[in-house]
């Protein structure tokens, strides 16, 4: 499969090592340009490419870049995809470490990601925010295996969320369906999920157990 990782930080970099060991076709992005992921290609066999190139012609994008760098994407970033491709949204809202404040998230109550949609104009489906970046390369097991992690997976598209659930099986992990985009305030941080280590049934118990409402280290 083709695939575009814009975000070559610790998850990005990781998918990146992980999906080409796969054997998919990956092109990998980020801010400063590819002449600075030369070592992360020589290492992986992934095709550095810049930003606006990152999704052409890939059937599953990955957008891992801080929530505060998603308005500077370039227009039309999705406009070379494959028909029907699946976005991936591993973002999360640091206002006070990172991001500043965001009106839309806080006033309007907003998700992340609903909020990541809005700026690059098309679907997402969350994962792998709650996700510790050593994990992807550490924690795979087998289908079955009872030491399984699962992560939780939103989105209100049915297909792309079995493509990103297909796909992160193919990584080692189980997924639980998290709802839809306006349901991902479950898996935000300091929800019972967010890197939350443990199989199916926990993650699901988690996800039940999440507040709607933002503590105050997440706001603004």
């Amino acid at each position: 499969m083709k695939i575009g990782i814009i975000g070559a930080g610790n998850i990005g970099g990781n998918l990146t090592r992980r999906l080409t060991a796969l054997g998919h076709e990956v092109s990998v992005a980020n801010s400063r340009g590819p002449h600075t992921l030369t070592a992360l290609a020589e290492e992986t066999g992934a095709t550095p490419v810049a930003v606006e190139e990152a999704a052409r012609g890939a059937e599953v994008v990955v957008v891992t870049v801080p929530v505060k760098a998603v308005p500077d994407l370039p227009a039309g970033l999705l406009d070379g995809a494959a028909e029907g491709v699946a976005v991936i949204d591993t973002g999360n809202y640091y206002p006070r470490e990172r991001d500043g404040r965001i009106a839309e998230i806080e006033d309007e109550g907003l998700t992340e990601s609903r909020w990541t949609e809005r700026q690059i104009g098309h679907p997402v489906i969350k994962a792998f925010n709650g996700t510790y970046a050593q994990d992807l390369l550490e924690r795979p097991r087998p289908a079955g295996d009872p030491g399984r992690m699962a992560l939780p997976v939103a989105g209100d598209d049915d297909r792309a969320k079995r493509t990103v659930r297909a796909l992160i099986d193919e990584l080692g992990f189980d997924t639980v369906d998290a709802g839809g985009i306006d349901d991902s305030w479950r898996q935000q941080p300091a929800t019972p999920v967010y890197g939350l280590r443990a199989g199916v049934d926990a993650v699901t118990k988690a996800l039940a157990e999440a507040s709607p409402e933002r503590t105050p280290e997440f706001r603004g």
